[in-house]
Formats: C-alpha cells, structure tokens, sequence
C-alpha cells in the first residue's frame, strides 16, 4: 500500500486518547488551536483549497443515492466490503454497541472494571470464566446466516467481490458459503485456538467440547489456558488482515461499509484507504464515520462525507442491513438470482421480514441475559478467590 500506515492493534474507543492531560469537552480549545493552526499555515490551507475545488466540480456519483450507488457498482467487478455486527444481530446474536440492546450497554449495569474487560487479556488470565460463557453463545454453527450474509455469498457468485473485511467473530459468512479466501476476520475467528503459555495449536471441536460442558479449555502439554484465536484489545491483529490491506484496497473500484458503528481501530481507518475516486456506501442504522470534531477537519480523508457540500462520492442509506441489502439486489436487477439463493438454503425474503419484527426484542433479551451470566461468572470467580 502507498504511503500508508495504520497500528494493527485492536484499540477499543473506551480508552483514554494519546493526549489525556486535556479534557474531551474543550471543544472550544479544538476549535481556537484548529484556527491558530490554519492562520500559521495559510498558505498550505489555501493551496488545498485551490487543490480541491476542481475535484469539488467533477463528483464520483451523479448523485448520492441508493440507486445512483447500484448503477455505479453494477460495472465493479472490485468491490470491497467492510461488515459489522449489524449483519448479525437479526440472526438474534447480540451486537456490542448500540445503545440499549448492546452487550456493552447490558453490562455496564454490573460490576465489571469496564464493560470491554471480558475481551481484555489481562482480565481474561485472571477470570476467563465470563469470556467463555460469551464464547459459547457465538460459537460457529449456533446461528444461521440472514440475507446479508447470502448477499455477500451472491456478490461472488456475481463475480464482483474482492474481499470481506468482518469484524465479526461469528464466521456466519463462512456458514453463508462466502468463499474463505475472500474472507478477512479482522476480529479473529474461533476455527483455530492457541495456549496462552505455550502457544500450542487447538482446533475447533476440541474446544467445543470443553467449553460446551461449563469448562476451561487447558492445554494438554502445560496447563495453561487454551484462548481462541479472537483478537482482544491490545492484541495484534491477523497476519492476513495486514496482507490483504495492502494487497485490496489499492484494487477496490466499490466499497460497501455495513452494520458498523466504525468506532474500534484500525477497522474504523479502513475506508480512508480505498482511491480518492471509489465510491463508499455506507447502509446502517445510525449515521457514522463523519467528522466528531474540529481537529478531524485537518484529516478530512478520514471522514465520511455524505450530507456535505464536499461529497463527491458517498452515499448512506439508513435503514437495517436486510432492509438495506434487499432493496439494493432489487437496483441491480439481482432480485430473482437472490430469492433463488434464500430459497436453497431453506429461508426467503419473507420469512426474514418476519424475523425482522421480532429481533430487536429477542437481540435485546439474549444481549440481557448473557450480560447477567457473564456478570455472575466474574463475581463468583472473585468470592471463590476470596475465600
């Protein structure tokens, strides 16, 4: 990748920023410093702006707009796609952080260092009891894949991905038919697991088994705790998230961002990467990856540009993934192709609007009660080291 550099850690947006001696509500100090910094370099702003306007004058996409998207990505045969845990959740697998039915949020209600602490290795060595108990809700094969992940399946059938980026730890696209090599688990994957101590190789069943009987996975040769190869904050990400950055997003002539909230690094840097002239589609719930705050402005690439004057290439349809997925097939005359793939697996468009209805409470409950369990595994853990 050209001149671009990013840290292949997993950092969550909990943690305090490299600058923390100043507060975060200084919104008026950002934006005196931000206009101290252009009047020093006003001739390196005005050049940029020059630089800009005629960009500004020839846009990407005729318009910003779901269909103006699909007409555009119908002739891409490089599409990249960058995938949340808002893919899974009408699955009835409970996202991390919206805000009320978030796993996150659920367990902000109980007595943990931070809610995060379940995927922070330093708690985990201490009490893995409630990573596990995480671990055996989401493991592989639990939960069938919704139609955006058979739309990620078609999107290859149709010869038009490159490469999915997931943040997901559910391998649903796996289980969706999703070619494996044209998957990225950015966060990890449980298909392979590791000896903390050793560093001795598990595979899948073998953890199952263990975990699936309320155990702790340890490790044949020395005792230690056997994690899945889940990344956690802090840790590093995989070989071939690094690989695949550099070798896709110089490619990509489409990118799609779905289903994420684009708050954990250096996931959230990946759309930054793709050409100045690849169209972005962004289709979520909530509006994200715009600019939080004046500094952001110096960095302007890094954003998101939907709704600005300065757009020149991204569109964001708001709605749910399915919703959102189903009417983009319908724009590329994908439709018949698409119903036939849900109907082979055993589901249809129907059946998911159905589902659709009834998710948000079902994901809320099942985000609820393994919040409570997991609380419970930390606190009986801590009264057993008590006694």
């Amino acid at each position: 990748m050209k001149n671009k550099k990013i840290t292949y850690t997993l950092e969550s947006n909990k943690k305090p920023a490299d600058n923390t001696d100043k507060p975060k509500s200084d919104d008026e100090d950002d934006a005196t410093m931000l206009q101290q910094l252009m009047s020093q370099f006003s001739g390196l702003f005005g050049s940029l702006k020059s630089s800009d306007e005629p960009a500004a004058k020839d846009p990407v996409l005729t318009a910003f707009d779901l269909k103006t998207a699909a007409e555009y990505m119908s002739k891409c045969s490089n599409i990249v796609v960058m995938a949340g845990a808002g893919i899974s959740t009408s699955a009835g697998i409970p996202d991390f952080r919206s805000p009320e039915t978030g796993l996150y949020s659920q367990l902000e209600k109980y007595n943990l260092p931070f809610p995060e602490a379940v995927f922070h290795l330093d708690f985990f060595r201490t009490n893995p009891k409630p990573f596990f108990l995480l671990a055996k809700e989401l493991y592989p094969q639990k939960f069938t894949p919704t139609p955006t992940h058979y739309f990620l399946r078609l999107l290859d059938e149709k010869n038009k991905l490159l490469r999915i980026f997931t943040q997901n730890i559910d391998s649903l696209e796996r289980v969706a038919g999703v070619p494996t090599d044209k998957i990225v688990e950015a966060h990890g994957t449980f298909f392979t697991s590791h000896c903390l101590n050793c560093r001795k190789e598990y595979d899948l069943e073998f953890v199952k088994e263990i975990i699936f009987k309320d155990e702790i996975p340890r490790c044949k040769e020395c005792d230690g705790i056997i994690k899945p190869d889940i990344v956690f904050f802090g840790e590093g990400l995989p070989r071939r998230f690094h690989e695949c950055i550099n070798s896709d997003f110089d490619k990509a002539d489409f990118l799609i961002i779905i289903g994420t909230s684009l708050q954990v690094a250096p996931f959230n840097r990946l759309q930054t990467f793709v050409d100045k002239d690849c169209p972005r589609l962004l289709i979520n719930r909530e509006p994200v990856g715009k600019s939080k705050s004046p500094m952001d402005a110096i960095n302007a690439s890094g954003s998101l540009l939907y709704g600005t004057k300065a757009n020149r290439r991204d569109v964001f349809h708001q709605s749910t993934c399915d919703e959102g997925v189903t009417e983009l097939v319908k724009l590329l005359g994908w439709e018949d192709d698409f119903n036939k793939l849900l109907e082979s697996e055993g589901t249809s468009l129907e059946k998911a609007k159905e589902h659709l209805s009834t998710a948000p409470n079902e994901t809320g409950e099942n985000a609820d009660r393994l919040a409570e369990q997991i609380a419970k595994a930390a606190l009986n853990d801590d009264e057993t080291k008590k006694e």
